[in-house]
């Protein structure tokens, strides 16, 4: 493969920043690659004298600094919180992991800053949590604060919210819409990709601080929508060789972080690194006769899982499906697993597995192992074809949940769809299925959900999905609720320990730039980029993607029939636009497109597409 001198420059760029922040250990030294940042108040609300109530606006992880223009002897009362019990007031006593903590302060001297020394939380501030640099001190989630007892003017002492994150560029991306709910929920996406990267891990929120591969995934995707920092990303990939997580289909996520490094960077370097460890980890090892794997597979010794990585000879490896279980918790019985009937052979993990197989091929590819690539996508179409013949009801023509059961649920049709199992023939019965279940799955599935609709084309459906306002199970709930990082769960209802900054809920981010857009990386590094928009129901849209070689910048307008495209894409980097299912005229820079074709060839860097239906 050739590349560009500038694409070239770019990796090396990109190595030597990262050459020494991959670790093996949970504890490296990160300083220089944090942002700390001071925000002000939004709002100050006097509630009662001495009594005030901060709003800064968005919670990110940190501390409090004050600073006053007299000495106070008498003691101030500061309390920092997510949520609000009531207007103007933090709740004391806030549900589950949601973040809330009451200080004093016995003294403060004239015009010298006092940070607020939290106290440590002993789940998330020890191993195996990822532990934060010395110099941070105790951080926490907040956005608002009280303060009590304060016996000068407000206006006397200044108030500022000491804020930890990974390097992060505000303005590498850009949405916006004829939808004001999608706007609202993109934001609400993109900064919880920013805030949440405070121990520069993908993390799975503060409850535990700790990496599992589902959640990295879709930090990952959302994350290489907003920005083209990858370091963060690869220090993550190489914690889960040796850290590896016990839900088989997280398992299974590992191959599939490795290769999106690879196609949003174009570098072979961690592929080629940890070729054999991925090979481990797509499970195949456990393939029966007709293909299909399984958690309880006697093969599964402590040998073979001190290879996957696991340090415990005793750690157990089970299907996980969807988080939490049906009975997981008796205020939330009903879980998410949409009823799932959890069988030795699941459809659920073979689908992943599938997945893993079509990816390790193509990543052999790449390494130049054209034999053992031959003999993944022979097995890959094995697995495919046994999944079709064994675990799919022809009758009702719709996807069982595994081998022997009778149960249909929302995850063993959505998995198939996002995974390109179902035959042409059979999308319209699995889709119909699927849209009986509405959003029968978690944050974490809804990922997965939305991409099958988006395969499938059923853009108008996924559409309503990310920006349904009408019940709990939505984005908008979240926002509704104050919180302007990306929950756990769907609603404490859901999930009663959850917390409320989980970035494996930002599924919306990714998927607006990667499938409603429908911008990706054709080739590795992004020397070609595929853009297949399904902007309805939209009338305007415009967007800005961050790549390794520069940004994309696109808009869209509706005008009656006529759909109206602006690409702009970096000066060495060439694209496919593809065509959507129907039209009747289109033009590219106003030279009118064949009739018979599917795509366009972009290889000029402004591009206007006009295509009338």
């Amino acid at each position: 493969m050739i590349y560009s001198k500038h694409y070239l420059c770019s990796i090396v760029l990109l190595y030597l920043l990262t050459l020494n922040t991959f670790g093996q250990t949970p504890k490296i030294d990160l300083t220089p690659h944090f942002q700390i940042i001071n925000n002000k108040p939004k709002s100050i609300i006097e509630i009662k004298k001495g009594h005030y109530f901060i709003d800064f606006g968005k919670t990110y992880f940190g501390t409090v600094i004050l600073k006053s223009q007299q000495t106070l002897h008498d003691t101030l009362v500061v309390h920092l919180g997510e949520k609000l019990s009531n207007i103007n007031s933090i709740d004391r006593k806030p549900p589950g992991s949601v973040r809330y903590q009451r200080n004093q302060l016995s003294h403060l001297s004239r015009d010298k800053e006092t940070t607020i020394q939290l106290k440590p939380n002993k789940r998330n501030s020890n191993p195996p949590a990822i532990l934060l640099p010395d110099t941070f001190g105790v951080i926490m989630p907040f956005r608002y604060c009280e303060l009590e007892n304060l016996t000068i003017p407000i206006d006397q002492l200044e108030i500022t919210q000491k804020a930890f994150h990974y390097q992060f560029n505000d303005s590498a991306s850009a949405f916006s819409s004829s939808d004001s709910i999608l706007n609202q929920i993109w934001e609400l996406c993109k900064h919880s990709i920013k805030a949440t990267s405070f121990t520069g891990y993908y993390i799975d929120g503060d409850r535990e601080r700790i990496p599992y591969e589902a959640d990295a995934y879709i930090n990952q995707l959302s994350h290489y929508s907003v920005d083209n920092n990858y370091s963060l990303a690869r220090r993550t990939n190489e914690y889960f060789i040796d850290h590896p997580t016990w839900p088989t289909e997280w398992l299974l996520h590992t191959t599939m972080l490795f290769y999106q490094d690879f196609m949003y960077t174009g570098d072979t370097t961690m592929i080629s690194k940890y070729y054999e460890q991925l090979k481990l980890k797509t499970l195949v090892d456990l393939s029966r006769k007709d293909g299909l794997i399984s958690s309880k597979s006697n093969k599964i010794d402590k040998v073979f899982k001190a290879k996957l990585g696991f340090k415990n000879p005793n750690a157990k490896i089970n299907d996980i499906v969807d988080w939490p279980p049906e009975g997981w918790s008796s205020r939330a019985p009903k879980g998410e697993r949409d009823g799932y009937e959890m069988k030795e052979i699941n459809t659920v993990v073979n689908c992943f597995f599938y997945h893993n197989l079509c990816l390790i091929a193509k990543i052999a590819d790449y390494l130049g192992k054209t034999e053992e690539a031959i003999l993944f996508r022979q097995k890959s179409q094995q697995v495919k074809n046994t999944i079709n013949q064994k675990l799919f009801d022809k009758t009702r023509s719709i996807y069982i949940d595994g081998e022997g059961s009778k149960h249909a649920s929302l995850h063993a049709n959505m998995f198939p769809l996002a995974f390109d199992i179902v035959p042409k023939e059979n999308i319209k019965t699995v889709y119909e299925h699927i849209k009986k279940r509405g959003m029968a799955c978690s944050v974490y599935g809804a990922q997965y959900l939305l991409e099958g609709l988006y395969k499938a084309g059923k853009a108008e459906y996924a559409f309503q999905l990310m920006t349904d306002t009408t019940h709990d199970r939505t984005w908008w709930n979240m926002l509704q609720k104050g919180s302007t990082i990306t929950f756990e769960a769907w609603d404490q209802t859901y999930k009663p320990n959850q917390d409320w900054n989980h970035a494996w809920g930002t599924a919306p981010l990714n998927v607006v730039t990667r499938y409603m857009w429908g911008i990706t990386p054709k080739k590795p590094g992004f020397e070609s980029a595929l853009i297949k928009p399904q902007l309805s129901p939209l009338t305007q849209s415009s967007i800005k993607v961050p790549t390794i070689v520069g940004e994309i910048t696109a808009s869209f307008k509706k005008e009656g029939t006529k759909e109206l495209y602006e690409i702009q894409l970096p000066t060495n980097m060439t694209g496919t636009f593809i065509l959507p299912a129907k039209w009747k005229k289109a033009y590219l820079n106003n030279q009118p497109v064949n009739k018979e074709l599917k795509k366009i060839s972009l290889k000029n860097s402004q591009n206007s597409i006009t295509i009338i239906k």
